[in-house]
């Protein structure tokens, strides 16, 4: 199966064609895989070197320019490095572009943690009107990134990632999707962990939402599925830990609740590895999850589990 990022260049390769005010703009990381689309659009397809201030600032001109600014690197270097440029550029002039990133927290631990954005979302989460998509499927990649690409200037963030669920869902790009229904809790389960929380929770009495847009949070959702499951709230993010316990909170702000927080934890993890072993280190993995999400809604567990 392709992963999103193989399914990123093709689909903006497309709308490259499809749309003269669509332009994307590169910092050497992914240029390979615009080699035709250069090719076709050279006005349109600009790679500036290892410079990534410059890239978001680039990006800034020509959506004050007119055109649909793609930016596409890895998210350490899209969201973190050129963060003041995020900010100024594109956010305090109010322009609009997409932000495609890969690698996500721990993509490639090989690269070392100038490769991983576990606080991205995060960071974003600071500045004001960002939409954040989170696919957990390469379908749904192509699907939010058609969203994203059409949401006229908005600034749109697309966090891309090698980790994926086993099938896409029909997401819209604003609501959660309801997976599971049940009476004793509600998970939300973000983009890629999606299968691990479906593993997790299997026989347990709780609602599983599934999350691909996160910001705007679905607070509607949210409350919606706690009138049958109750307010116990468990949110399972692929970044850093906590990002989202805050507008779960709030959309629950005139009914008691509790709200547990899981995600990549805050300590560096200063061993290479692979990709499983930070996910199992973070406690991510399915075995990991269902004794925290068990724990936190004992009354979810039937009896005898």
């Amino acid at each position: 199966m392709d992963t999103m990022r193989d399914r990123f260049a093709p689909v903006v390769t497309r709308l490259l064609d499809e749309d003269p005010r669509v332009a994307v703009l590169l910092a050497e990381v992914g240029a390979d895989r615009f080699t035709e689309a250069l090719r076709r659009h050279p006005d349109r397809v600009v790679n500036v070197g290892i410079r990534e201030q410059l890239l978001v600032g680039a990006a800034s001109g020509m959506a004050l320019a007119g055109l649909r600014p793609v930016v596409h690197t890895f998210a350490s270097f899209l969201v973190e490095r050129p963060f003041e440029q995020v900010k100024l550029d594109l956010g305090h002039q109010d322009v609009g572009a997409v932000l495609v990133s890969a690698a996500a927290s721990f993509d490639w631990p090989a690269g070392g943690y100038t490769h991983m954005a576990p606080g991205d979302v995060a960071l974003l989460d600071t500045l004001d009107g960002w939409t954040v998509h989170v696919p957990g499927h390469p379908d749904e990649a192509e699907t939010l990134l058609r969203h994203a690409v059409a949401a006229g200037d908005d600034k749109v963030y697309v966090r891309l990632s090698l980790q994926s669920n086993a099938a896409g869902r029909p997401v819209d790009g604003q609501r959660f999707l309801t997976v599971r229904e049940g009476r004793a809790g509600v998970v939300v389960a973000v983009g890629p962990m999606l299968d691990n929380v479906l593993a997790a929770t299997e026989g347990l009495d709780v609602t599983v939402l599934y999350a691909t847009t996160v910001r705007p949070f679905d607070a509607d959702a949210l409350r919606q599925a706690t009138e049958a499951a109750g307010t116990d709230v468990v949110v399972v993010e692929p970044y850093l830990v906590g990002t989202s316990t805050g507008a779960a909170n709030d959309a629950l702000a005139d009914v008691p609740h509790r709200v547990l927080g899981l995600g990549v934890g805050r300590a560096e993890l200063r061993r290479y590895g692979q990709f499983d072993e930070h996910l199992a280190a973070h406690g991510l993995d399915a075995g990991s999850l269902r004794e925290r999400i068990a724990q936190f809604t004992a009354g979810a567990v039937p009896a005898g589990v």
